[in-house]
């Protein structure tokens, strides 16, 4: 809502402003530069400058078909439905259609001053100019949503440290409560949300290019899918075996050292050792307790895959 309401003072400080320049510069249709300058804001500087961009050119090409055919047919109504005519398929065919509405209002100024000398044209130019160049100043101060998306991958953070956490206790506890998964809903429409945010952040840059949150958030993505394969892991297990303990402390571990700015070394050099000590374990004689420790194996395997991700990404990352 506090979004919501600052875009809304943004847009119409656009228009106003657009609108004040417009009648200072004693141009003609001034409120139509206020229109313009709503119509131009996009929801992110890129769409902006993009959609400013093509409506130039559709503008020019506006000007031309106009003058054609007002200089030569006469300045009537059936004439202006022509030029609509012509001017609607020629930005349908170029995939200028924000443009059709916004162009033709300043076009129809045509009509009614009744010619189109280099005076007319000025004023409609300037209109144009100075309503889309409002509507871009609103989105210079568009500004990443820096502390917004930080909120979310701290989000995303604490619920694979969540997942983690229920996991080491599930572990010791075969009988564990509400151990269905339904956790990585919550975790997925956190990653989305974020990617979302990432995206919009990163098209609202005008010269810096900077991925680091999306490629973080790609990396947590990917890390989520091998968490699932270690929940399928551990939810098959229906015994405590004995290598259970040092796998399920290794876990609470893992969950509390948690952090975007841990390289992991250290844990993957721990589930190494942790891996070896399984080896040494004399092996079961009940077949549940068998399939429980191969479980545990393959759950240990999963691991090392989960903090590889993070490993690499941090060795592609450091300054």
């Amino acid at each position: 809502m506090k979004q919501i309401f600052l875009n809304t003072l943004k847009i119409t400080f656009a228009a106003v402003m657009a609108i004040l320049i417009a009648r200072l510069l004693k141009l003609e249709f001034a409120v139509s530069a206020g229109i313009v300058a709503i119509l131009s804001v996009q929801p992110t500087k890129k769409e902006t400058l993009k959609t400013a961009f093509s409506r130039f050119l559709a503008f020019a090409v506006a000007l031309v078909i106009s003058g054609l055919l007002f200089n030569f047919c006469g300045f009537t109504v059936p004439v202006f439905f022509i030029y609509l005519a012509v001017f609607i398929l020629i930005c349908q065919w170029r995939g200028w259609i924000s443009s059709m509405a916004m162009d033709s209002v300043l076009i129809s100024h045509f009509l009614s001053l009744g010619k189109t000398g280099p005076s007319e044209i000025l004023n409609e130019v300037l209109l144009f100019v100075v309503g889309v160049g409002f509507g871009i100043l609103v989105n210079i101060f568009l500004h990443k949503k820096t502390d917004y998306i930080e909120e979310l991958k701290n989000q995303t953070d604490e619920k694979i440290k969540l997942v983690l956490h229920r996991m080491s206790l599930r572990i010791l506890n075969p009988s564990f409560a509400d151990y269905d998964g339904t956790c990585f809903d919550s975790l997925n429409q956190n990653l989305f949300i974020a990617k979302k945010q990432a995206e919009e952040n990163f098209n609202n840059q005008f010269t810096s290019r900077d991925t680091f949150d999306t490629r973080y958030l790609l990396m947590r993505e990917n890390q989520t899918k091998v968490l699932y394969e270690m929940f399928k892991c551990v939810r098959h297990i229906k015994t405590v075996p004995g290598t259970a303990q040092m796998v399920a402390d290794f876990l609470e571990k893992v969950s509390v050292e948690y952090h975007k700015d841990n390289d992991v070394q250290s844990l993957l050099t721990e589930l190494e050792e942790i891996r070896n000590k399984m080896k040494t374990v004399p092996l079961p004689v009940h077949r549940a307790e068998f399939e429980d420790r191969a479980n545990l194996f393959t759950l240990l395997e999963r691991l090392q895959e989960f903090l590889e991700i993070k490993r690499d990404f941090y060795l592609n990352n450091i300054n």
